[in-house]
């Protein structure tokens, strides 16, 4: 049964052959910590590795995980992409490397790393350190040669048999029915001739694909007539220019099949039109998967028209080129390679790299706008799909153009930090900060950025800093996003150093600075502030039903968030009651989730001090489902200790422990192996009590490493049951 836990790639092809193979590679997986697969591009290596592990799986109790190297760009993304496909996202100041080896530390996984040769020393390292550290870890790593890490078994990979064995034909076959299922070789000679291109391709499955994707423009006749031709001439000097295509993986064995690779993938951009080829080397600067409109933002301009873009994109679908996936396309590193390689002959690269900078900038500019709107969860997600996009043009613009990249780190700062991206986040913001004067919302938002990534590292000193800063500029510039994001801010700072009533005043104050008449003229917006509402015990959610405000921007629905917590931090929690109520309220009127969320979470823990542990178990649930939509690590973990305290506090021991264990997986996912923020701490502890008592320590312990060990996704679905049974 193929494990729940962890993530491979999908298969969405035949896969053909290759059976001495993977039983070599199970062997090793079972004897090795560390296995690389070596060949030249195209050879086959993450096909095989993503079935290898797939068969493997359900023999790690922590998963089997993949990360895709091949878009990387810098050494620099190897970290943040290794933690993100293990799950790390971590919130602390610590070095990622050691944050990465503790997370690892007591896991029993697979983790596999595709398309390692551009960083095989960085790789190298980085798989010293983790396996040295992390003793259940197993690494499978496909690379066009050896990382050279010490222990490091090394299984070479040789193309499909071409003599004696039908995998090579079958394969051919198999991608022409693909591709047409109405295609076949029953026309006399076509299987000859099938057998004929397979040969001249050596069994190369790359080069194999790309021919069967040229029939229908040609029979099967005419292409081995023409492979034949183009192989058997003389080979120009030129063709052996060092590239990553020209690495060989073993001369004396194989000096002829990585050219016949290279040559191959000619071939087939000579079958291309003049529009596919130039559409072909401009797609080489996207890292990650896009669709039609980033297609044309990106690649437009020229002869390339945004119709011409549309038609060449689907002409090179259906040459194989670029794969289609939905509406969603993604080119295999091989040919990327190969298209940059002809960016580079046309001049193009500045030219090209312009366009997708400007294009991600243009998507910075959208999102921030879109936040408050409907569709901001599609947004977050795009902010996180696109991150190595994001990265890329960032730094492109930090060396052509400062102005943009100070407007777009600033704008997609407060994305990242939420996504986990917190490292990120601080250093492109400072590095924007450093690289030339910036005015205005700009700066504001970049020194925001800095604040807030500290705050959740924990640097409240730092966060303290930039919160005085925002707000002198803010004030100075008279802009009143910045008043209200530089509050927010300041207002956290101030709540964790225990100063709830100084956040209370200033957001108070601020609220009533930045308030504005409607434009349709409409009677300006409800305010719920202390002198607003009566202060009384008890109650139900049906006490703080108020009418909801008109749609406010995100950034006063987060400032309004202060308010809230500051009142509960006060014990003044009838206020604090209403003033979440109708906050959650202005935030479905805009679509808002992620301070909706937070409104959740203050809604379950006002209960749960007011003595109703149903309500409040009910508002935790709804946190949680706004925080997983959002893939937002910190929110679940925040809010599955408050589920667990109110499932405690009904009476429920062995639940409640399951769910504290959970969240301490959770909290352990973003560095925070304590589980919690300060205002949980005695209400979780009386909770624990409670929940101790129930069902004794023994089942407790029971139940809690029952939740600790589940996957974090199984355990949140459990957790999001209300009839959850142990």
């Amino acid at each position: 049964m193929m494990t729940k836990v962890g993530f491979l790639p999908e298969e969405t092809s035949s896969f053909v052959g290759r059976r001495a193979e993977l039983a070599r590679l199970e062997t090793a997986l079972t004897t090795r910590r560390m296995t690389t697969l070596i060949g030249p591009g195209g050879v086959g290596k993450t096909r095989l590795a993503v079935r290898a592990a797939r068969a493997a799986a359900d023999r790690y109790p922590d998963g089997a995980w993949w990360a895709d190297l091949s878009p990387l760009y810098d050494d620099a993304l190897l970290l943040p992409t290794v933690s993100d496909a293990v799950g790390l996202a971590d919130h602390t100041l610590r070095m990622p490397v050691e944050a990465l080896c503790e997370w690892l530390s007591d896991k029993n996984l697979l983790l596999v790393l595709d398309s390692a040769e551009h960083l095989r020393g960085p790789c190298s390292h980085l798989l010293a350190e983790l396996i040295t550290t992390s003793p259940g870890l197993t690494v499978l790593v496909t690379s066009r040669q050896p990382l050279g890490t010490r222990g490091e078994h090394v299984v070479r990979i040789q193309p499909l048999p071409v003599d004696g064995a039908p995998d090579a034909l079958q394969l051919f076959e198999d991608r022409l029915r693909a591709g047409d299922p109405r295609a076949g070789l029953d026309a006399p000679g076509d299987r000859a001739a099938a057998a004929d291109i397979c040969r001249r391709l050596e069994g190369i499955p790359l080069a194999i694909e790309l021919a069967a994707a040229g029939i229908g423009r040609h029979t099967v006749a005419q292409l081995a007539t023409r492979i034949g031709t183009r192989f058997d001439a003389p080979v120009d000097a030129e063709d052996l220019t060092a590239s990553r295509l020209d690495l060989l993986a073993d001369d004396s064995l194989w000096p002829r099949r990585h050219r016949t690779l290279r040559t191959t993938i000619g071939w087939s951009h000579e079958l291309c039109t003049p529009l596919e080829r130039l559409l072909w080397a401009r797609l080489t600067l996207l890292r990650t998967d896009f669709d039609e409109e980033v297609a044309r933002e990106v690649c437009t301009g020229g002869p390339l028209t945004p119709h011409e873009v549309d038609r060449a994109l689907q002409g090179l679908v259906a040459q194989s080129v670029v794969q289609r996936d939905g509406t969603r396309y993604r080119m295999l590193d091989t040919l990327r390679e190969y298209g940059r390689m002809w960016l580079k002959e046309l001049g193009e690269e500045r030219a090209a790299a312009d366009r997708h900078a400007r294009s991600f900038l243009g998507l910075a500019r959208r999102a921030h706008e879109g936040w408050t709107g409907p569709d901001q969860i599609t947004w977050y997600h795009t902010i996180a799909d696109t991150h190595l996009d994001l990265c890329a043009a960032l730094d492109h613009l930090l060396a052509h153009d400062v102005a943009g990249a100070q407007e777009m780190a600033g704008r997609v700062g407060f994305f990242w930090a939420c996504c986990g991206h917190l490292s990120e986040a601080r250093g492109y913001a400072q590095r924007a900060l450093d690289a030339g004067p910036v005015e205005g919302p700009h700066r504001t938002r970049l020194q925001w950025v800095l604040g807030v990534a500290a705050l959740l590292q924990g640097d409240f000193a730092t966060a303290e800093k930039y919160g005085a800063l925002c707000t002198a500029i803010a004030l100075y510039d008279h802009d009143d996003e910045g008043m209200l994001g530089a509050t927010y801010l300041s207002g956290l700072t101030q709540l964790m150093n225990g100063e709830p009533a100084a956040a209370l005043e200033a957001a108070e104050r601020v609220l009533r600075m930045t308030e504005t008449a409607p434009s349709d003229g409409a009677s300006p917006e409800p305010r719920t502030t202390a002198a607003d509402t009566s202060e009384a015990a008890g109650g139900s959610d049906a006490d703080f039903d108020s009418d909801p405000a008109p749609v406010e921007s995100a950034h006063r629905l987060r400032c309004r968030l202060i308010t809230v917590f500051a009142l509960t931090a006060l014990g003044r929690l009838t206020e604090s009651g209403r003033a979440a109520a109708t906050l959650r309220r202005s935030c479905e009127l805009g679509g808002e989730y992620w301070t909706r969320s937070y409104a959740d979470y203050q809604l379950a823990l006002i209960a749960l001090l007011q003595g109703r542990p149903e309500d409040s178990a009910t508002h935790a649930r709804a946190m949680l489902a706004g925080k997983h939509r959002l893939r937002d690590s910190f929110g679940i973990a925040l809010g599955l200790d408050i589920l667990a305290a109110a499932i405690a506090a009904q009476g429920a021991g062995a639940q409640a422990a399951r769910v504290y264990g959970t969240g301490h997986a959770y909290w352990r996912m973003v560095g925070h192996p304590q589980r919690g923020t300060p205002e949980l701490g005695a209400v979780r502890e009386t909770c624990e009590i409670q929940a101790r008592a129930a069902v004794g320590d023994a089942a407790y312990q029971r139940a809690f490493e029952r939740g600790q060990a589940d996957n974090a996704e199984v355990g949140l679905a459990a957790a999001l049951h209300s009839g959850l049974q142990l």
